[in-house]
């Protein structure tokens, strides 16, 4: 098997907080921007569609790379039927957490590595249920003008202050609603020779 020393580790993700998590494991990576389609096909339901994104990304990233692993990851946050996005304001954002006062939100976090030797792949999806309590216009406001959650799915920061927005989360791992689950990819990083911690 080869060690940490064989292969280049490469995060195929330009989101600081996906690079915020895999720093914690204390391995050097380096960086490389996923160019991925990420229209969903007719018919495609949200938890096959962040498992699809995470692989292309890997695969995307793989392509351009040499003795590397590749690590790619993808999120959806749903409401009953509704997919959120990145609300991208603060008046959008506002919206956003209106309609999620007291509701239940399921998150999709999606993580697949690619190894560029080999070809050697493997997936991982994680997922968290939040659940918010009641919120009034003035604790939204409150909370979108300190935070700034405007470029994160769901309208919300669960590693600052959105913490506060919750009654309860269900998770199997707390990282994977920041971005990357990192119990798994710290087993996955273990099989390819990587040595963490």
């Amino acid at each position: 098997m080869s060690n940490s020393h064989d292969l280049h580790l490469v995060l195929g993700s330009t989101s600081p907080y996906r690079r915020a998590l895999l720093e914690r494991l204390g391995i050097p990576f380096t960086v490389a921007a996923p160019i991925v389609d990420e229209t969903p096909l007719p018919g495609e339901q949200p938890v096959d569609l962040v498992q699809r994104l995470a692989r292309a990304k890997a695969e995307a990233v793989a392509n351009r790379q040499a003795k590397s692993l590749v690590v790619g990851s993808d999120q959806l946050a749903v409401c009953g039927n509704e997919v959120l996005g990145k609300p991208g304001s603060g008046e959008r954002a506002i919206g956003q957490l209106r309609r999620l006062s007291g509701q239940r939100v399921t998150f999709y976090t999606a993580v697949h590595v690619v190894r560029t030797d080999s070809r050697a792949n493997e997936g991982h999806l994680d997922v968290t249920t939040v659940h918010f309590r009641p919120l009034s216009d003035e604790e939204i406001e409150r909370y979108v003008a300190r935070d700034k959650p405007f470029h994160c799915a769901g309208g919300f920061r669960v590693e600052s202050l959105g913490i506060a927005l919750f009654t309860r989360i269900e998770s199997q791992d707390p990282t994977a609603l920041i971005g990357l689950p990192l119990i798994w990819l710290a087993g996955a990083l273990r099989r390819h020779g990587f040595l963490v911690p």
